[in-house]
């Protein structure tokens, strides 16, 4: 039983040894998160089993003697030769499969006494026959000399004929290299997530087939896409966004009998793509928006999109539709659960909530022993429950940091009580539209939208979305980029001077000034208020602007620095704005040649930026490909 590896704790651990047993069920129960080659596990719920049970799973007197001599190598104080071990078998789900019919599985014993977990891997058939792994058996132990010197080992029956394919079964360096560093790292952490494991309410097999399906059959979107959004997160996260909503649908039908697909109408929707898919997919639905994409064009008269405003109202409900969609859609997110149950009593919601928006503004924080992202859940999941739907809350696999998606679908109160259910909602977005922390949103244009002396019963009547404000038919660009150059010059000439005025510099050699550093803080305190007061309407402010004059500053860490393009280590940014072709040089003058008293550090020639302007080229930049529709 060779020890293959040993990794220490941090001294003085305190969440050990139960850290070590939630490190193990996270790589038991989610080992996607670690090996990105697999998709997720379906696990059979644990029971105790004692050593001649094991001896009759394994079968095998030969490999019953071998795991036991693994499993009770170790001393316990507690542990008798006959208590029972926690056993369960976890199935494999890779995201592409390579072994056919056949299942790759594993036997998971956890031994408490011992804290010890022994993983016994296996194959079966599609007629059932198994074929027990004996060269990959392996173990992992937390071991202690003391109370507070803890470490975890990785140990394996055997050296001598491992097996690895690097999905289902990964190799030696990998488990030591790479398995263990997370399980010390996760048993350190005392904090658990605030939100629902991945995938909790779906079947992870169902799911990973029909990803990997639609993945194959829109990968073609990424190619053609016109938006300057990057293709590569808009396209696979609404492809999961749809898989999710596929298999959703698909465990709906197959518990309610239903005998026609579900309809669904996306609000918000952006893109398009998400409609695009669902429709493809069989499910007849359409997506409304206050703006139409350049990309909507592409996908042909089968895919309904509608530009126009939607203002939550009387005229804005859906009696006929089985499910509203809300992905990423912003000012409208709390109004969904709101307009599904004033649709029918039937009509169900899914959003997936972004951006932080009350009923008539901005949302705004009450509770600091939160993060704003948990809070704003926990406000739309109590919209969710006034309205009287069941909620429920799932984590999608999604390229985001904001994956937590809320569903409605069913109710919490019987038809009869519509009426009463309704005065609940229409009191609910009252009391928020008075509510003294609600701030303004700047979504679009018109006058003051709280109206505290309001009566709560006009809220459903034709008037209840009164005080909401949609956003602008026409995107506003807030980067900085908009600004006058004469602005923007002024500005990066102003922070310029002040950081090269903090040190001296000479005239030749290593002496080239490089400048001082600024907090933002004090950069800000250059300007005049009426600057500030133009960059607060941008978003990122003076920040954005500073770094998105690169050629000058590098911004790290809250403050501004000059940038020296001598520097052999460029940033991660810098690297990507490197990645671009000889005919894009020297179409932009070099700040430095133009404005640092010593001029540029470079020379010429080496220089991305033209030193004077018989340098300058014009831009050539390639023209967007021409737009092809898009055949799925």
């Amino acid at each position: 039983m060779p020890k293959l590896f040993h990794l220490n704790f941090p001294g003085n651990c305190s969440t050990l040894p139960q850290g070590f047993w939630s490190a193990v069920d996270v790589w038991i129960k989610k080992p996607h998160v670690v090996n990105k080659r697999l998709c997720g596990v379906k696990e059979t719920d644990s029971k105790d089993v004692s050593a001649e049970e094991l001896r009759l799973f394994l079968a095998d007197d030969g490999l019953h003697e071998a795991v036991m001599s693994l499993c009770c190598s170790r001393g316990s104080a507690t542990h008798q030769p006959d208590s029972p071990w926690s056993f369960s078998v976890r199935t494999f789900i890779p995201k592409t499969n390579c072994y056919g019919q056949n299942l790759q599985k594993e036997a998971v014993l956890k031994d408490f006494e011992r804290e010890q977990v022994t993983f016994i891997p296996f194959e079966e058939d599609i007629e059932g026959k198994v074929s027990f792994k004996r060269s990959n058996i392996y173990q992992i132990q937390l071991c202690t000399e003391t109370r507070e010197d803890w470490a975890v080992e990785l140990h394996v029956l055997t050296e001598d004929g491992w097996v690895s394919d690097g999905v289902a079964r990964p190799n030696l360096f990998w488990l030591s290299s790479e398995l263990l560093p997370k399980l010390v790292r996760w048993g350190s952490e005392s904090r658990s997530s605030e939100f629902k494991s991945t995938l909790s309410l779906l079947p992870v097999e169902k799911y990973s087939i029909t990803y990997q399906h639609l993945k194959e059959k829109y990968r073609a979107m990424v190619k053609v896409w016109p938006e300057v959004t990057d293709p590569e997160k808009f396209v696979y996260e609404d492809v999961a966004i749809a898989t999710y909503l596929l298999v959703l649908w698909a465990e709906e039908t197959a518990e309610k009998n239903l005998t026609a697909r579900q309809s669904f109408v996306d609000l918000g929707c952006g893109n398009g793509l998400l409609v695009h898919i669902l429709t493809n997919e069989g499910h007849p639905g359409k997506g409304i928006d206050v703006r139409r994409r350049r990309i909507w064009d592409m996908y042909g008269p089968q895919t309904v999109l509608q530009e126009k405003a939607i203002t939550p109202s009387e005229t804005f409900l859906f009696p006929d539709t089985d499910w509203l969609i809300g992905n990423h859609s912003d000012e409208l997110t709390p109004w969904i659960p709101v307009i599904a149950a004033r649709s029918s009593y039937s009509c169900r919601y899914f959003v997936l909530p972004c951006c932080f928006f009350d009923f008539y503004g901005k949302y705004q924080r009450r509770q600091s022993n939160k993060s704003q992202y948990k809070e704003y859940i926990d406000f739309i999941t109590e919209v969710s429950q006034v309205c009287g739907f069941n909620t429920e809350e799932d984590c999608m696999r999604i390229p985001s940091t904001k994956r937590v998606c809320l569903l409605g679908k069913s109710r919490s109160y019987q038809l009869p009580d519509e009426a009463d259910w309704e005065q609940r909602r229409a009191r609910y977005i009252h009391s928020r539209r008075a509510s003294p922390g609600v701030q303004r949103s700047d979504v679009g244009a018109g006058g003051d939208c709280c109206h505290g002396d309001a009566d709560h019963r006009d809220t459903s009547g034709s008037t209840w979305g009164a005080g909401f404000q949609p956003r602008d038919k026409v995107e506003r660009v807030r980067n900085c980029a908009a600004l006058p150059r004469e602005f923007i010059d002024k500005v990066v000439l102003r922070v310029a001077n002040a950081l090269l005025g903090q040190t001296g510099g000479g005239s030749c050699g290593d002496s080239w000034n490089r400048g001082g550093s600024l907090s933002l803080s004090e950069a800000a305190g250059l300007l005049e208020p009426e600057t500030l007061q133009l960059l607060k309407k941008e978003c990122g402010g003076l920040q954005t602007l500073l770094k998105n004059n690169y050629q000058v500053f590098k911004v790290e860490g809250g403050a501004v620095y000059i940038k020296d393009w001598r520097d052999a280590t460029p940033s991660k940014a810098d690297r990507r704005r490197n990645q671009i072709t000889p005919g894009a040089l020297k179409t932009r003058s070099c700040w430095f040649h133009d404005h640092h008293p010593q001029g540029c550090p470079l020379q010429a020639p080496n220089c991305a930026f033209a030193h004077g302007p018989e340098e300058l080229r014009p831009s050539s930049r390639p023209l967007r490909k021409k737009m092809k529709s898009f055949v799925s």
